[in-house]
């Protein structure tokens, strides 16, 4: 029997980062896998728990614990009797490791670590058909996703495009917009933009800007207007901000914040009224 193609959910909590809103993909049908239940909302986990009529065993499994794709994870756990997994720890239900497999009547997802957007992000590889659920590691519109919020995560989220260029996959699904039906490009394109991040930062100072102290106050304000210019909306000053950091850390020129970095799901990044 030919596999099932898999089925998307949209939440209805479109924003900034999350474009029209978080996808909640469930792949088979009585042996079923739901990958990010996305936010704390009754009308999305009755929306969930309707394509789950015909499960009689399976697991709810979690890209990473942003609040907008993990939030809504233990009340619909409760109400379909489905465990959680993911990265494990608070909130993130029993560990997956990296290669496991997860078998559904809709084909076998793969584990893929693809840390960077969020250190302890996941990615699936649905072997069957090719396709790959993303979660936050590429955006199904433009050509970034936020990558900011732990030391090292930008090594991590290049390293994570190359590990995804290797699957080589037809289809992806990612956990915001519509499907990227061209993935090579999809993933150069990314990379593209990351790298050129890079690069900007690194002339930047070498132009003087933001010396002699780059993670100051000032020297960081100044580094974000010569990077993101003045059409940066106000109210994603505050991830640019962490995005820069990253980037300094990363050239080896400022050391990352121990403290004080917010997550994408809007704890500490988006600016008030955003």
């Amino acid at each position: 029997m030919t596999a099932q193609e898999p089925r998307t959910v949209q939440a209805d909590n479109a924003g900034l980062f999350a474009l029209s809103g978080t996808r909640t993909v469930i792949v088979g049908r009585r042996r079923v896998a739901l990958v990010d239940p996305g936010p704390e909302d009754r009308e999305h986990r009755n929306a969930l728990l309707g394509h789950l009529q015909e499960a009689e065993e399976g697991v709810i499994l979690l890209t990473h614990r942003h609040p907008d794709h993990a939030a809504g994870a233990p009340a619909l756990a409760r109400a379909s009797g489905l465990p959680v997994r993911g990265a494990g720890g608070r909130d993130g239900g029993e560990p997956l490791e990296a290669g496991e497999h997860i078998v559904t009547d809709g084909g076998t997802l793969e584990v893929v670590p693809t840390p960077g957007h969020a250190a302890d992000h996941l990615a699936f590889f649905l072997r069957p058909h090719r396709i790959l659920l993303a979660g936050d590691m590429l955006l199904g519109q433009g050509s970034t996703t936020w990558v900011g919020e732990y030391a090292g995560c930008v090594a991590d989220y290049l390293e994570s495009l190359d590990r995804i260029e290797a699957l080589e996959p037809r289809r992806i699904i990612p956990g915001h917009g519509p499907d990227l039906t061209d993935p090579g490009d999809a993933v150069q394109r990314f990379r593209a933009h990351r790298l050129d991040r890079i690069r900007q930062v690194r002339e930047a100072l070498d132009h003087g800007v933001g010396a002699p102290r780059p993670a100051s106050d000032e020297g960081l304000e100044a580094l974000v207007d010569r990077v993101y210019g003045p059409e940066l909306p106000p109210g994603l000053r505050e991830g640019a901000r962490w995005s820069v950091r990253a980037i300094l850390e990363y050239l080896g020129a400022a050391p990352f914040p121990s403290t004080g970095a917010p997550t994408e799901g809007g704890e500490g990044l988006l600016a008030p009224g955003s």
